[in-house]
C-alpha cells in the first residue's frame, strides 16, 4: 500500500517458504512476484511483468517462471515470446537475446524444429516494431556472451535455464528485479536456508548487493547497457 501511494521509492523483500504460505497461509502462493503483480492489477506474467535478475556482468529475464518443465516447454510459442520481448524492452531496453529451446539452438532443424517455429518468428516480429531482440540463440554460449557484452539481457526461456545461468556466475550477488510494477521491487536470489536460522552463520552480504543495486534503479544507473564495438 506504502509503494502504491508513493510513500516509498523501493520494497525490498526477503526470501519466503512459498510451500509454507501456499499450505497454511494462501493456497496457490507461488512467490512475492505473482502475488505483488496481482496487488497491482498487473494480470499476466510476460505481457504484463516479468521476473529478472541483474548480476555484475550479467542480465536475464525469464519468459516462463514457476511451473513444471514440461507445461513450460508447451506454452513457448511466438506470441508469448513477442509479449515477454515488448514487456522487457518497455522496461528495461537494451539488446536483448533470446535463448533457443533445443541443443545448439536446433543445429539448422537437425535437432529440433522449435527454434525455427517457435522462437525466430517472435524475435522476426520484434525486431519489425522496433525491438532490439536477437536468436535464437544457442544457450550453452548465450550466456558467456551476454557477459563478455554482446548483449544487455538474456530472455530464457524457463526458469532453470536462466537461473542455473546467473547463479553459476554470481551466486549471492545478483538481484531479482519484478519487471513492470508500478514501484520498484527487488529481493535476494536465494532461498530461506532455515537450517542456518540460529546459527549465527548466515551471510548478510546478499541482502546487502540487493540493496547497492536497489539504489542503482532508482538512481538510473541500472539496467547496464551492452558496449558497442566501433
Amino acid at each position: 500500500d506504502l509503494a502504491l501511494a508513493g510513500a516509498v521509492d523501493a520494497v525490498v523483500t526477503a526470501p519466503v517458504s512459498k510451500a509454507s504460505i501456499a499450505r497454511h497461509v494462501a493456497p496457490g502462493f507461488v512467490g512475492h512476484t505473482d502475488h505483488l503483480a496481482a496487488r497491482c492489477g498487473l494480470e499476466r506474467y510476460g505481457r504484463d511483468y516479468l521476473m529478472a535478475f541483474l548480476a555484475p556482468d550479467l542480465q536475464v529475464a525469464l519468459a516462463t517462471v514457476h511451473e513444471p518443465l514440461g507445461h513450460a516447454l508447451e506454452r513457448i510459442d511466438p506470441g508469448l515470446l513477442l509479449e515477454a520481448l515488448a514487456c522487457l524492452d518497455r522496461h528495461a531496453g537494451g539488446r536483448i537475446a533470446v535463448a533457443g529451446i533445443n541443443p545448439h539452438a536446433g543445429e539448422g532443424g537437425l535437432l529440433g524444429d522449435d527454434e525455427a517455429s517457435r522462437v525466430a518468428p517472435a524475435v522476426e516480429r520484434a525486431r519489425a516494431v522496433g525491438i532490439d531482440a536477437h536468436g535464437p540463440e544457442s544457450a550453452d554460449s548465450l550466456f558467456a556472451r551476454a557477459r563478455r557484452g554482446e548483449f544487455d539481457w538474456v530472455l530464457a526461456l524457463y526458469h532453470d535455464q536462466g537461473l542455473i545461468a546467473v547463479k553459476t556466475a554470481a551466486f549471492g550477488e545478483a538481484t531479482n528485479w519484478t519487471v513492470g510494477l508500478p514501484f520498484l521491487r527487488t529481493s535476494v536470489d536465494h532461498g530461506t536456508a532455515f537450517d542456518l536460522a540460529g546459527t549465527g552463520r548466515a551471510d548478510p552480504s546478499p541482502l546487502a548487493a540487493v540493496l547497492r543495486t536497489t539504489l542503482g534503479l532508482l538512481e538510473g544507473t541500472l539496467p547496464r547497457r551492452a558496449e558497442r564495438a566501433g
